[in-house]
């Protein structure tokens, strides 16, 4: 079978053919993935927007349940539940009739956001604070002195959120509770605004946090977040390890006590050099290793030279890794 030989003149017509395939099939293809777009979703929240808004809250949702959990002495949980934009109307239509609901400032922007905490955390918080064992309470209005009680939460609360927000140049001020006829005078009832809600948990308890930005702050932190602080940044090995060199060399307060223990006072008033104080705690108890405020491991007490120190027994399921 003799072979056929191809002249130049039908090569380039193959060519041609070939070329002007391919360039149909792309003009399909942009065809394809041409979709109609809505001016209503204009200034909706895209995936890279909503990633470093959750990596950036995730960091805060941290810091408070580290420094709360300290300052309370009890297990405190603080979790992302979800960030979204909605109108401020559809907001105020998930606070419930009993709630604490307070005005913050952000600066150097000059605009107010609203903070929302379920009620029903306030009575085991201030039952923590007042030297109680954190126990539930039953829904009720605050009492002035409860009310300033979790007013120096909420502002606990604003400082970690200026710390954690610190990217974008963002300081939060508690300003004042607010009466819930007042909230919608806030903020527009018609603005679009970016809610972010978290969860927290306490061992008798459990409620949400949420805040609500105006559309300006929205806008300007989404802004900020995707053009700097959202960009991965990446470093050589030689600048993680000096990195990890230097956070080796952080010090963290520490304790090795006994679990807490409520004492009579007329135990107390007769206290005196050599008196022995009954604890009320088995004598096969161990003491409890705390570095931070958070509970890691029972320990023994022991001599390590001329200094005391603590041998591992076992790590505690509290630790958090």
């Amino acid at each position: 079978m003799a072979e056929k030989t191809l002249k130049q003149d039908e090569i380039d017509a193959l060519f041609e053919a070939a070329r002007s395939s391919t360039s149909a099939a792309a003009a399909a293809d942009v065809r394809a993935r041409v979709v109609p777009y809505s001016f209503s979703s204009a200034g909706q929240i895209s995936n890279d927007q909503l990633r470093a808004i959750s990596l950036l809250n995730d960091l805060f949702a941290r810091n408070l349940t580290h420094n709360l959990a300290a300052w309370l002495r009890t297990r405190f949980q603080v979790n992302l539940v979800s960030a979204e934009q909605i109108l401020f109307n559809d907001f105020l239509l998930r606070i419930p009739e009993i709630s604490y609901v307070a005005s913050v400032r952000l600066e150097p922007l000059g605009a107010l956001s609203v903070l929302q905490l379920d009620l029903g955390l306030a009575p085991p918080i201030i039952d923590l604070l007042l030297g109680g064992e954190g126990r539930d309470g039953p829904l009720r209005e605050l009492t002035d002195i409860e009310e300033s009680i979790l007013g120096s939460v909420v502002e606990i609360i604003c400082r970690e959120l200026t710390a954690a927000w610190q990217p974008v140049g963002l300081s939060f001020n508690f300003e004042r509770r607010q009466m819930q006829t007042q909230v919608a005078r806030v903020i527009s009832v018609a603005e679009k605004t970016l809610c972010l809600s978290f969860e927290i948990r306490m061992p008798h308890s459990s409620g949400l946090l949420n805040l609500a930005f105006p559309a300006v702050v929205a806008n300007t932190i989404l802004r900020r977040l995707t053009s700097d602080w959202g960009r991965r940044r990446r470093h050589t090995g030689e600048a993680r390890a000096r990195v990890e060199a230097v956070a080796r060399r952080i010090r963290f307060g520490g304790s090795l006590q006994l679990p807490a223990v409520r004492l009579v006072a007329g135990a107390l008033e007769t206290l005196e050099p050599g008196s022995v104080l009954d604890l009320g705690l088995p004598a096969s108890t161990d003491p409890v290793l705390r570095v931070g405020g958070q509970v890691l491991a029972s320990a023994q007490a022991i001599r390590l030279g001329a200094y005391r120190g603590a041998r591992v027994e076992r790590t505690l399921v509290e630790v958090e890794r």
